[in-house]
């Protein structure tokens, strides 16, 4: 059978405008397409406004990356706190201009690597951390003020920040001058990566905590990274995408007005994360819109004053859900057309996954591939000489208008569920994605969208090297964490441990606790058991 003869079926054809035979066409999000488009699908819009002009479709900046380009940020963490260490040295002397912390499950999930739960999966993931001295071999040589810090963490979000400040303070860095994100978005835990530990109106609190916090201490610092990209690799299309997530956001800045907070104190420190995936336009359009949905949300709907507070700054990544095991070289293409649509949908950061992530963590060879993809967009393309090189376009336009009608359209079926939280509570967000997955699977599936190398055009996938975990971290790790709880001042650290309990009882801004907790050498699963103890372990209820 020849290679031709192994491909998917073709796709379905409709009669109808498009031409006799024409081939019908949606986004992956079954917007459905025209074959042309005109002024007349603009609806009598005027033409879009300036760069750097509220509501932002355009982009956040005047200059556009003509002022400066995006932050390559590539996200690297693996094994122990000294090999990850060392590929973020190899990563900053390629050319990498902020730093991304992946963190191992036992970590995400706020157990320190010696618990029974952490077995088998130490190091795995991303970076094993599990105290403050687990965080200074992690940054060890690296100047805290010169760079940028990325941390995608969420249940230990707060433990994990506050352990990154005390080392910088260890080395007499001023928290003023750092700059940096906490990913610290909970709300995508319930919906989809399920890395939760305390119920969700306690965990919003505690995200409250730090926007409270946050910009009163580490001014420069991104204390929430509302994540839609856990949302779309579990199974979502770009339009939930882009409801679900800026739907969490609009949550945050809720619950932190209820508290008393000026929106201004805090909206400015409130980023965001996307998802980027194979529908060129579509991801290009959905970054637009949401920049358009938050700037009008957060003047009009929250009364924020400062223009900074309407700029939705956004990280964005090319999608780990798309990327196949079979043929992994072709990933190479998929993440350079990605990486693509969202430098041209205006992101502000952005990590290119390695071709290899479909079979393991990626190589230092892979890695460097995928930071040199960005650099030769950056470089080599053009397309950073102008800005928003596609606003005014009629499909780019009009599919902008659409992502924002029906993702407004979801928004609004989320406030008739109650709210963020009672859709979690009540299955909806788990029902709306896993149905949406199911389609795409079925589609796949049945060859109606056909996946290069894996239905359609298959063919022998030649071994390549893969990243090994030693098995010895996990037996390296717990005998840090030994010497650490031998070593330690055991009073002071129960003092801390118990001075953060009483904080989460009282109601009081947590903040301040883990800083001592983490300056005391307190670990992050002493830590979390408190906040366990105190507000009660998550269980997801079971839907139907």
């Amino acid at each position: 059978m020849s290679e031709r003869d192994r491909g998917a079926k073709p796709l379905p054809r409709r009669q109808g405008s498009d031409g006799e035979g024409a081939q019908a066409r949606v986004t992956l999000s079954g917007v459905p397409l025209e074959l042309v488009y005109t002024a007349e699908h603009r609806d009598g819009a005027g033409p879009p406004e300036r760069p750097g002009e509220y509501p932002f479709t355009r982009g956040i900046h005047a200059t556009g990356y003509r002022g400066k380009l995006w932050t390559m940020r590539m996200f690297a963490g693996f094994g122990t706190p000294e090999e990850t260490n060392r590929r973020f040295h190899a990563l900053l002397g390629a050319g990498q201009t902020g730093l991304s912390t992946a963190f191992d499950l036992p970590t995400l999930m706020g157990y320190d690597a010696d618990h029974p739960l952490a077995r088998g999966e130490v190091g795995r993931c991303g970076v094993s951390v599990s105290s403050l001295h687990d965080m200074e071999a992690l940054f060890e040589g690296i100047d805290l003020e010169g760079v940028t810090t990325s941390m995608t963490i969420n249940a230990p979000a707060s433990a994990i920040w506050a352990m990154y400040l005390a080392a910088a303070q260890r080395r007499g860095a001023d928290l003023r001058k750092l700059g940096g994100t906490i990913q610290n978005d909970i709300l995508k835990e319930y919906i989809a990566q399920k890395e939760y530990a305390v119920p969700p109106e306690s965990a919003v609190r505690l995200v409250v905590d730090t926007l409270e916090w946050g910009p009163q201490h580490v001014p420069r610092w991104n204390v929430v990274s509302v994540s839609g990209y856990h949302i779309r690799e579990a199974g979502s299309n770009a339009v939930q995408e882009l409801a679900f997530t800026l739907a969490d956001g609009r949550h945050y800045v809720q619950r932190a007005i209820e508290r008393g907070l000026d929106v201004d104190s805090f909206a400015p420190r409130v980023s965001f994360f996307f998802n980027l995936h194979n529908d060129f336009f579509e991801e290009i359009a959905k970054l637009r819109a949401a920049r358009r949905i938050w700037a009008r949300w957060l003047r009009e709907q929250f009364g924020a004053r400062d223009p900074r507070s309407w700029t939705l700054r956004t990280h964005a990544q090319t999608a780990g859900v798309s990327l196949t095991a079979q043929q992994p070289l072709v990933n190479l293409a998929r993440v350079a057309i990605q990486a693509l649509a969202g430098v041209l949908g205006g992101t502000n950061s952005l990590h290119t996954d390695a071709y290899d992530e479909a079979l393991a963590l990626p190589t230092e060879e892979a890695a460097l591939l995928a930071l040199r993809t960005q650099q030769v967009i950056a470089h080599e393309t053009g397309v950073a000489n102008v800005i928003d090189p596609l606003g005014g376009s009629y499909f780019v336009e009009h599919l902008t208008d659409e992502m924002e009608r029906r993702a407004l359209e979801l928004v609004a079926a989320i406030d008739d569920e109650g709210g963020v939280e009672a859709a979690i509570e009540s299955g909806w967000f788990a029902r709306r994605i896993g149905d949406t997955s199911y389609q795409e699977q079925c589609a796949v599936e049945a060859g109606e969208r056909l996946i290069v190398g894996v239905n359609a055009y298959a063919s022998e996938t030649p071994p390549v090297p893969l990243q090994a975990i030693d098995p010895e971290v996990a037996l390296s790790q717990a005998r840090r964490l030994r010497q650490l709880r031998a070593q330690r001042d055991a009073a002071a650290a129960e003092s801390a441990l118990r001075e953060l309990r009483a904080a989460a009882v009282d109601g009081r801004n947590t903040m301040p606790a883990f800083l001592s907790c983490a300056h005391a050498l307190c670990t992050v699963g002493e830590q979390m058991d408190v906040l366990r103890a105190v507000f009660g372990e998550y269980q997801e209820p079971v839907t139907l």
